[in-house]
């Protein structure tokens, strides 16, 4: 099973999604916003990749935190805080049976379904 997790409006959630359309990959997209998220999901992501991986420094929303919460954001608080604050998630995440990757970049994709053909 083939899950792309992120926001339909980011333009890297848009590229991910077309290259999936475009190389006919069947998937099934889940809006972290508008679809919500359970803890229990992200602290899956942070288990089979990193923590400073799955949160995303560079957006507005996290710039806007105050500052006291960015310096106390640890592996042990972080999913707590994604939960409630969706669009710091990096996204996308591409979930393909389990393994997950982070981000968009069409040679990576094509690596991971010339593997899996």
């Amino acid at each position: 099973m083939i899950t792309l997790f992120g926001i339909k409006n980011c333009d890297t959630v848009k590229k991910a999604r077309r290259w999936l359309a475009d190389n006919d990959i069947e998937h099934t997209f889940h809006d972290v916003r508008a679809d919500g998220l359970k803890l229990e999901q992200i602290a899956e992501w942070i288990a089979k990749t990193d923590w400073e991986i799955v949160l995303n420094r560079r957006g507005t929303t996290w710039r806007k935190l105050d500052a006291s919460i960015q310096e106390n954001t640890s592996e042990n608080s972080v999913a707590e805080l994604l939960l409630a604050n969706p669009a710091m998630i990096k996204r996308p995440i591409l979930d393909v049976n389990g393994v997950i990757n982070i981000g968009f970049k069409p040679q990576l994709y094509h690596s991971i379904f010339n593997s899996i053909k």
